[in-house]
């Protein structure tokens, strides 16, 4: 029975931290709910230990904000905040698709383009969950490929950010021409164009820092 043991500390504030940040993403808990830790912690079937931890976690990357003795509440979306994930979210994914580019496989192109099949087809039903899960899918794709753990690790801090305002504009029926900018990234990927597949990338998240603007 070696396979099964007890998880770790460390395992268990990351499956709190994930748990907590979904939620907030998705509008479970909404901008301006007070969360408490004991709460949360009898609803994950986890100690209220690990779940501070995520708490502290969560303060850091903008999506909860915290008064000592006071209280522990869900950021509302600011423009500003969000302007400035998409800016540093678009320069690794950049920087990320101008290493991925010559090292991608037929393999790999074929991923991006089933990512945004679904991607594409998600859109028009309104699926926002699976929209947003496609399109983390087809760039995934060249943070992977890229090998560049530093830029994964940015991305994977401050996309939340951007990902609750774009909920928030699908649930109010807005459109997203992204599907033809992916097939644009796609195609110049597949011809090895690293300096347009760069502009393509740019074009896609100065139009999310845009979204913020517009907010």
């Amino acid at each position: 029975m070696k396979a099964i043991r007890p998880l770790g500390r460390t395992l268990l504030r990351d499956r709190a931290y994930a748990s907590i940040r979904d939620a907030i993403v998705a509008g479970e808990i909404e901008p301006g709910a007070v969360v408490r830790d004991a709460e949360l912690a009898e609803r994950l079937g986890l100690s209220r230990a690990p779940v501070r931890e995520a708490f502290t976690r969560l303060v850091d990357e903008g999506l909860l904000e915290s008064k000592p003795q006071s209280y522990t509440r869900v950021t509302q979306v600011v423009a500003a905040d969000v302007r400035d994930a998409a800016a540093v979210v678009g320069a690794m994914h950049e920087l990320v698709t101008r290493v991925a580019v010559p090292r991608l496989f037929a393999a790999d192109i074929e991923m991006m383009r089933a990512a945004n099949e679904r991607f594409a087809a998600a859109v028009t039903a309104g699926d926002v969950d699976e929209a947003l899960h496609a399109d983390d899918a087809l760039h995934d794709v060249l943070v992977r490929v890229s090998g560049n753990r530093a830029a994964a690790a940015t991305t994977a801090r401050y996309t939340p950010l951007i990902r609750r305002l774009e909920r928030r504009r699908f649930g109010e029926g807005g459109n997203c021409r992204s599907a033809g900018l992916h097939d644009r990234l796609i195609a110049a990927c597949a011809a090895g164009d690293v300096d347009e597949a760069v502009r393509v990338t740019a074009e896609i998240w100065r139009g999310l820092a845009e979204l913020a603007d517009s907010d």
